[in-house]
């Protein structure tokens, strides 16, 4: 019997390699301090843990739309016109397992065999894999310290090609925390639309990004470009990653396609967790996660404070997300190497830039700050002084 092409060729996630080395050393004992999946520790927030309980009692749980709930997308809209200023009409959200489960959506509905989708070299790893298992082929275009590790319309420019269906962004992204200006995902956003191509911005983190002076929230790419497809998730800035709920918006014409394809892949989001998440969007659930937002920059300072101190280079500060994304070519050891050596010899838990990275990943390591302030201080001294023992 055979393995599918597919099968044989997808890559790993190392983050979630890594995770199951760590959980294998805590297994024999051993405390590891794990900084390497972008998981936060606060948990849901409560009143939606209460109404997850609830949901539970024994009532009957069945099926939900394929698009999710009415109440749920209705629920989203609200949040974007109170949050972000700009009018979304339930219709066009769809509800899935996970942001994962719409980028598949998105990646199934417009990728064919040979379709070249544009993304910046560092991204998340999990995208290439979903354009390669429909044919695509990914277009990684390396960006710089000079660009913030993010697409510019120029870099795109040069980057297309006839084959060019879609461009693919995250701002904030994973791994570096780094933005894209408004201006300039709109210039790259307008690029694409006047050559007929897909923009799916995958806003994970938008809400976890700092806010300006005036103490704005971040904008989201729908108020320049309405018709841009944008992913978004539970996971982050409610702390939901193991409810596996997400949705993305998409234009008119793409929502009969994305809901029979979310019909034939997976029925339909957990209804439980549905129900549950109407409370993310209550007065005092939105206190809760930004009253994390702000522990969450907390946290940042005393990351690269101590990196600072460690002679680790951060090339760009982050402004969003829970990542810096440090180079550690200065102790003599690719990322790899190091992430190995460090978990084994420090027992710190980091995730190698190979996982986003081909053209320098072997330089630069992620560092996710979701661990509390007491297991950042632990996990930072024994990187240091793992640091120290290779110098």
């Amino acid at each position: 019997m055979r393995l599918s092409q597919r099968a044989r060729d997808v890559e790993p996630f190392y983050a979630m390699a890594v995770g199951d080395w760590a959980g294998e050393l805590e297994r024999h004992g051993e405390h590891v301090v794990k900084l390497c999946l972008g998981e936060p520790d606060f948990g849901a927030p409560p009143t939606v843990r209460a109404a997850m309980i609830e949901a539970m009692d024994g009532r009957a749980l069945p099926y939900s739309s394929a698009v999710g709930t009415i109440s749920l997308r209705q629920a989203i809209s609200r949040f974007y016109r109170e949050h972000h200023s700009v009018e979304v009409d339930p219709r066009r959200i769809i509800i899935t397992s996970g942001a994962s489960a719409a980028l598949l959506l998105a990646v199934a509905a417009i990728v064919d065999p040979g379709s070249e989708v544009i993304m910046a070299d560092p991204s998340y790893p999990c995208n290439r894999q979903l354009v390669a298992s429909f044919g695509g082929v990914v277009a990684a275009v390396a960006t710089t310290p000079a660009t913030h590790f993010q697409l510019t319309r120029s870099l795109v420019d040069a980057a297309w090609s006839p084959a060019t269906r879609a461009i693919m962004m995250a701002s904030p992204s994973n791994p570096t925390g780094t933005s894209i200006p408004d201006d300039e995902r709109a210039r790259i956003c307008e690029l694409a639309r006047e050559r007929g191509a897909w923009r799916i911005v995958d806003e994970i983190y938008l809400n976890l990004s700092d806010h300006d002076a005036h103490g704005a929230t971040p904008r989201s790419v729908l108020t320049d470009d309405p018709d841009a497809i944008v992913i978004n998730s539970f996971s982050k800035y409610f702390a939901m990653t193991g409810w596996r709920l997400g949705w993305c918006v998409v234009p008119d014409a793409l929502v009969p396609s994305l809901e029979r394809l979310a019909m034939n892949y997976f029925l339909c989001a957990s209804t439980p967790a549905q129900y549950a998440a109407l409370e993310c969007f209550t007065e005092e659930s939105l206190a809760v996660c930004e009253e994390r937002r702000r522990e969450l920059l907390t946290r940042r300072a005393l990351v690269l404070d101590e990196l600072a101190l460690m002679g680790l280079g951060v090339p760009v500060i982050p402004n969003g997300a829970f990542y810096v994304y440090f180079d550690v070519s200065t102790t003599g050891l690719d990322s790899w190497d190091f992430c190995e050596r460090a978990l084994r010899e420090a027992h710190v838990a980091l995730t190698p830039g190979k996982d986003f990275s081909s053209s320098d990943g072997f330089r630069y390591v992620r560092l996710s700050y979701t661990a509390s302030r007491d297991e950042l201080r632990e996990g930072l001294s024994r990187l240091r002084g793992f640091v120290e023992s290779l110098r």
